[in-house]
């Protein structure tokens, strides 16, 4: 053997006696549970809103418009706000369930975020119940049924439901 190799087997014995594989394990598994959570797919409300994407057509307040394909709920430009903002008197959930949604200006799938606004009674007006790509709630990050109005400092209130496009989809 050479002066290399005894190194390297009285380092490889060292380690072994100190280091257990199942600490190795969970220090791995923890170095890959940190890694994946920014691919989460819940959008944060307070995440920086991409650009609208060129050549916006169509009328935010029909639940036909584009960015609605996976709304459920009151369309915000009916309720004193607009497509990407609460009304007055309202906050956005600080959470929110995500959508990809094509716009037929210029054909590309872009990713929307669909935010509740909270804080004053259901306003009523432009219902629009879309599921295209509805998930159960057990996969809460796409599922339009769920009251996202419970992180908000106003509690559940549910008034209205905005669609941010964060950007391209893909």
């Amino acid at each position: 053997m050479t002066r290399l190799d005894r190194i390297a087997e009285i380092l490889a014995r060292q380690a072994a006696r100190a280091i257990s594989r199942r600490s190795i394990l969970g220090r791995l598994g923890a170095l890959a549970s940190a890694a994946s959570l920014p691919a989460l797919p819940v959008a944060r409300a307070s995440a920086q809103a991409a650009k609208a994407p060129p050549g916006e057509t169509g009328d935010p307040a029909s639940c036909d418009y584009w960015r609605y394909c996976a709304i459920d709920g009151f369309l915000c430009s009916c309720c004193g706000g607009s497509v990407s903002s609460c009304p007055p008197g309202t906050e956005p959930s600080p959470i929110t369930w995500v959508g990809t949604c094509r716009n037929p200006a210029d054909g590309k799938d872009y990713v929307i975020s669909y935010n509740d606004c909270c804080g004053k009674a259901a306003c009523g007006r432009c219902i629009c119940n879309r599921n295209e790509g509805d998930t159960p709630v057990y996969q809460p990050q796409g599922a339009n049924d769920i009251n996202w109005c419970l992180g908000t400092q106003s509690g559940i209130v549910y008034n209205c439901s905005t669609a941010v496009v964060l950007g391209a989809a893909g």
